[in-house]
């Protein structure tokens, strides 16, 4: 047995080069980084809700309201930076992910009350 842990030791992980994340990300127009972040809201959203093949295995309602929410939010304040070539397919998946979401409630959000209809104005199928 080693007294030393593999994990996080200089000769397994290597030491983190900040320099060059930095670099990295300053080359990442910022139109990207927002879509970058809305699709990982979408993702983790469709999971919460129950929509991928596990299907109900990762399902999380108030999870799935926080994640719309944020997206919802990130959509609204970021129409005037985004083109529309990037914000219609994201609108559209927002609000198929406010619909799965009232179908997915037990006691479905009135009319303008749902995830981030605070943003998008009520949401009906």
């Amino acid at each position: 047995m080693s007294d030393t842990s593999p994990s996080n030791t200089p000769e397994t992980s290597g030491p983190t080069d900040f320099d060059a994340m930095t670099r990295d990300i300053a080359e990442v127009p910022a139109v990207e980084v927002i879509v970058t972040v809305a699709v990982n809201l979408m993702s983790a959203a469709a999971v919460k809700l129950g929509l991928t093949d596990e299907g109900d295995k990762y399902k999380d309602l108030d999870e799935a309201r926080k994640l719309v929410h944020a997206l919802a939010g990130l959509l609204d304040a970021s129409t005037t930076e985004i083109s529309s070539f990037h914000a219609a397919p994201l609108r559209d998946g927002l609000k198929s992910l406010q619909l799965a979401f009232r179908e997915a409630s037990i006691v479905p959000d009135e009319p303008g009350q749902g995830p981030g209809e605070k943003y998008t104005g009520p949401v009906y199928g």
